[in-house]
Formats: structure tokens, C-alpha cells, sequence
């Protein structure tokens, strides 16, 4: 049991990570251990997601020559893609993965989550009624896809959370054209149509310390109780 002095600790431990995090644009010349990526990326693995049926995967670039090719169809990531340690592309899993007939929504009740045919029956009504009538996900393939993405989100947070509790810098991107960065990926095999790119993200160590201090507004502003 944690007493509450560890508990304390803990929290200034994981505020002053936040702190310490900033959108890093160039990253030094040092590599991540291989360990403490494997520990971002389970804290990404590890994160929560819709009924648990985790739509995501995600893309390494570590190719130097295909950061390269990417780089012009990705404005907000020049300096990520030169300089970053590892390179991630979070990708969502789109309707033909996310469906509720989906074969891969009952490869996640069966092989993953291991539910009995009985609750198998019973969480695909609950989760067809979900997406026709709850989010009416159904009835557009953009706004499944744009479910999805929303997901990864979670897991991009929580590894960019781990990642600074362990002194390593991150930034998250949305500066790309993504049909295009899409098109390019699909012309090298390492995206399939099931999949579309949701968000990116650096890792590595920063070159420079941060010109300024971060800037939040007060607590008061963003929080109503009722």
C-alpha cells in the first residue's frame, strides 16, 4: 500500500514530467536505448480504447531514406524527420477493421479479450447498437475513421506522458497532408487499406533548451462543477 508521502512524491514526480515536456522541433544527435523505447511504446500498447478493441497500430520510421520522402508531404515534421531519435506514425484502424461484422472485432471478442460465445453474442448487440444508434458511426465512413482516430490519441498522450517521466522529449504533428503521406506509405507496403495515418510523433532529446516556459490557462478558466 502506498503511503502518503510516496503518493505525494509521485505526483510531483509526474507533474514536473509535464512540465518538463515541450513540442521539441529538432532533437539532438542521440539515440533512445532501445529499453526505454520499448517502454514508450508498451505505455501505448497498454493504453485504454473503445470497448477495448484497440484501433491502432503503430509505424516506426527509422529509414532514413523514407523520412526523406515523407518530409515533403509532412510541413509540420521537417526538423522531427532530420533529427528525431525514433519517428512514429499512429495509425487507425478504419470501417473495414471496425464494423461490427468486422472480422477483426470478433478476432478481438474471441482471441483477445477471450469471451464466451454467450457474451460474444451479448457484446455485439451492445456494440451494434452502439455504433448505429449511440454515435450513428455507421452511417459514414468518415466518421468511423474519425472514431478511430480520435483513439489514438489516448495511447499518443500516454507515451508521450511516459516518455517525458523519463526524460525523453516527444512532439505530435498534424502538419501533413495526409492523403498523400497515405498514398506514399501504400506505394512502399507499409500500409494496408484497413488503416489510415491519424497523427505523428517525435522522440528523441532536445537540442536546446525551451525558449520559454509553458503557457496554460488557470485551472478556474477551464473547469465548470455542477
Amino acid at each position: 500500500m502506498l503511503t502518503k508521502t510516496t503518493t505525494d512524491l509521485r505526483k510531483q514526480q509526474i507533474l514536473e514530467a509535464f512540465a518538463f515536456r515541450h513540442a521539441t522541433k529538432r532533437f539532438a544527435d542521440k539515440q533512445i536505448p532501445e529499453d526505454d523505447f520499448a517502454f514508450i511504446l508498451e505505455t501505448g500498447r497498454l493504453s485504454p480504447s473503445s470497448f477495448g478493441y484497440e484501433p491502432w497500430r503503430f509505424l516506426v520510421i527509422q529509414d532514413e531514406s523514407l523520412r526523406a520522402r515523407l518530409a515533403p508531404f509532412a510541413w509540420g515534421a521537417a526538423g522531427q524527420l532530420e533529427t528525431a531519435s525514433h519517428f512514429v506514425i499512429l495509425l487507425a484502424r478504419n470501417e473495414q477493421d471496425m464494423h461490427f461484422d468486422a472480422p477483426y472485432i470478433n478476432h478481438m471478442m474471441q482471441d483477445v479479450i477471450g469471451l464466451t460465445p454467450e457474451a460474444q453474442k451479448c457484446r455485439y448487440s451492445f456494440y451494434r447498437q452502439f455504433q448505429e444508434a449511440d454515435f450513428d458511426l455507421v452511417s459514414s465512413k468518415r466518421a468511423m475513421r474519425d472514431w478511430s482516430a480520435k483513439q489514438t490519441y489516448i495511447a499518443l498522450g500516454n507515451m508521450m506522458t511516459s516518455a517525458a517521466q523519463v526524460g525523453i522529449d516527444s512532439c505530435p504533428m498534424e502538419g501533413f497532408d495526409q492523403q498523400a503521406i497515405e498514398q506514399l506509405l501504400r506505394e512502399e507496403g507499409h500500409l494496408t487499406d484497413n488503416l489510415n495515418v491519424a497523427v505523428m510523433a517525435a522522440f528523441g532529446y532536445r537540442n536546446a533548451a525551451p525558449a520559454h516556459a509553458q503557457t496554460r490557462q488557470a485551472i478556474a478558466d477551464l473547469v465548470d462543477w455542477v
